[in-house]
């Protein structure tokens, strides 16, 4: 793992890294880094297929939930309308299509995201506490194919990274 003190030297460290053929990085940042993610390989979008399920499921639950409570369990004639009044079902539907989908957005975050993480290798790592004030982490995992200690450890020193440690899990 290497420590630079700005986004740019991240970003350069990032690149070269990847042009050498690691595919295996993590970076870790105080704020999101514009052009960080082509170079580190951040996995799929799949958040937004999450809250559309969640979304569909929630509105088409909703209105099963109405059509069965009107029609079969507890069916009222009211002002001679039909059991089944689709247009009074409307803003349940919609609403619980919104809520669902909120809290598949939610979940699904926490889920993507790996979260609540309360250990990782990389806590070990000194001075790792500055990721969240003022310091920039690139994190080149063992299980990348490319990966050797020795010339890792001397590469990421070529990039001009501040520090260089070894993560231990």
């Amino acid at each position: 793992m290497a420590e630079f003190a700005s986004p740019t030297e991240l970003v350069a460290a990032a690149q070269r890294a990847h042009e050498r053929g690691f595919r295996l990085m993590e970076a870790y940042t105080p704020f999101p880094v514009e052009g960080l993610a082509e170079y580190v390989g951040v996995r799929g979008r799949r958040l937004p297929l999450i809250v559309l399920a969640g979304g569909v499921l929630g509105g088409a639950g909703a209105l099963f939930m109405q059509w069965y409570s009107s029609t079969i369990s507890y069916p009222i004639n009211v002002g001679g309308r039909p059991y089944a009044s689709w247009p009074a079902f409307m803003p349940i539907a919609f609403e619980s299509t919104i809520l669902v989908a909120a809290l598949a957005a939610v979940l699904g975050m926490f889920w993507l995201n790996g979260l609540p993480q309360p250990y990782h290798p990389v806590f070990n790592v000194p001075r790792f506490e500055l990721a969240s004030r003022d310091r920039f982490f690139l994190c080149i995992e063992a299980s990348d194919p490319q990966f050797d200690l020795a010339e890792t450890e001397q590469f990421l020193q070529s990039l001009g990274a501040h520090s260089v440690s070894v993560v231990k899990s």
